[in-house]
């Protein structure tokens, strides 16, 4: 008799310290329910399967590829061997494939992944921002937002004329040449070429029309 006294004792306590035990276990189910001291009615139900499914998609979001591939092309760093090929697809003329291939190597140095202040190692994989002024610069050629985003230009040519207006799709590299080529069409090299830009570029001016 005395043991089922201090049983109920201890119940009260443990319910007006909010200790409620966990209770209800379904193994079928595999849910959970508990009370919270602050709203004794409310349960919480709890799938720890799909819990575990969700964090395993998060985690293998967040880890780099070993290789950065479009087009059957592996990227890295500083090579551009691939160019002639894919320049070709995007209408790019014989002809400008060199002056083009020094533009991408030094804008981007050949990875189509990278946006203005990326800093990648020699997989092309991000491995920090390095600044953050200049973050619409996207791709190969890093086309700037001016270029493709509406809010900031209402005449922007990649998005009025290629129909490109969202950053990620000049992320693919076809995408990017076609969006280069379409501006050396209006301005030659001119969109690459500091000398071009006005007094505050004038530093990285180093030779007019060479860009």
């Amino acid at each position: 008799m005395i043991d089922k006294y201090v049983a109920a004792i201890v119940l009260v306590v443990s319910n007006a310290l909010g200790l409620t035990a966990l209770s209800n276990i379904d193994n079928r189910t595999q849910s959970y329910e508990f009370v919270e001291s602050i709203a004794p009615e409310t349960t919480v139900s709890v799938q720890p399967q799909k819990l575990i499914a969700q964090a395993e998609k998060s985690v293998a979001n967040t880890k780099p590829s070993n290789l950065i591939q479009y087009y059957g092309i592996t990227f890295k760093h500083g090579d551009v061997s691939w160019l002639p090929g894919l320049a070709a697809q995007a209408g790019w003329p014989k002809d400008t494939h060199p002056q083009l291939a020094s533009i991408i190597l030094r804008e981007s140095g050949g990875c189509p992944n990278r946006r203005g202040g990326d800093a990648v190692n020699k997989n092309c994989i991000i491995t920090n921002v390095s600044e953050w002024n200049h973050r619409s610069d996207t791709g190969l050629l890093q086309i700037n937002g001016v270029n493709y985003d509406l809010s900031r230009n209402k005449w922007a040519r990649v998005c009025t004329d290629l129909g490109m207006c969202e950053q990620d799709l000049l992320l693919d590299p076809l995408n990017n040449l076609k969006a280069g080529y379409l501006l050396y069409q209006y301005a030659g090299w001119g969109p690459w070429d500091p000398c071009t830009w006005g007094p505050k570029y004038a530093h990285k001016c180093k030779s007019k029309g060479k860009p």
